[in-house]
Parts: C-alpha cells; sequence; structure tokens
C-alpha cells in the first residue's frame, strides 16, 4: 500500500474555514480521481508550528495508481488549494509504503 500524506501548517485564524473546505471539495475532488481508495485526516498533537498542523493521508493500492494521479492531477489541485488559502498555509508531501 502507498500512503501519500500532506502535512499542511493552516493558520489559526482560517483553520475551521480551511478544514471546512478540505473536507467537503478538496477532498472529494482528490478521491473522485479513482486513484485512492481511502483516506484519513489527522490533527498533529504536538506539532512544534504555529498554526494548526493536520496530516491528509490517501491511500493507493501501488504505486503505479499514485504515480497517475501526481501525472494528470496533482498539479491542478494544488493550484486550486493554493488559490483558496494564499499565504495562510505551509504544505509538504511525503510519500510512504507499507511495510509487511
Amino acid at each position: 500500500m502507498i500512503i501519500f500524506n500532506d502535512t499542511v501548517i493552516v493558520d489559526e485564524a482560517v483553520h475551521a474555514k480551511w478544514l471546512n473546505w478540505v473536507k467537503e471539495v478538496h477532498i472529494p475532488a482528490v478521491m473522485a480521481t479513482g486513484y485512492f481508495q481511502s483516506y484519513k485526516i489527522l490533527n498533529v498533537i504536538d506539532s512544534p508550528n504555529e498554526g494548526i498542523t493536520y496530516c491528509v493521508q490517501y491511500y493507493a493500492d501501488d504505486i503505479e495508481n499514485f504515480n497517475h494521479f501526481y501525472n494528470k492531477h496533482f498539479h491542478q489541485l494544488q493550484a486550486i488549494h493554493n488559490q483558496q488559502f494564499e499565504n495562510q498555509f505551509v504544505i509538504f508531501n511525503t510519500l510512504m509504503k507499507t511495510v509487511d
């Protein structure tokens, strides 16, 4: 299993609005691509950063599904995210593989 993790540090002033948008708009758009089978939203409890830190994890069956998502959809979805919350968040991505 491949896990694509978005760690997002959101300004406290907009974090409720951001979380609602992610749940109602962004995640449904990512899932509609068909390349992920499930997702989780996590809140980082002990983050040393200013703002509120979330991790959104998307689960794909294999690296090919992730690569198709990345090549066909990632940049457009990222641009929409940036447009919606410009200068109000910092994001970094991590790609992981489960170990049997």
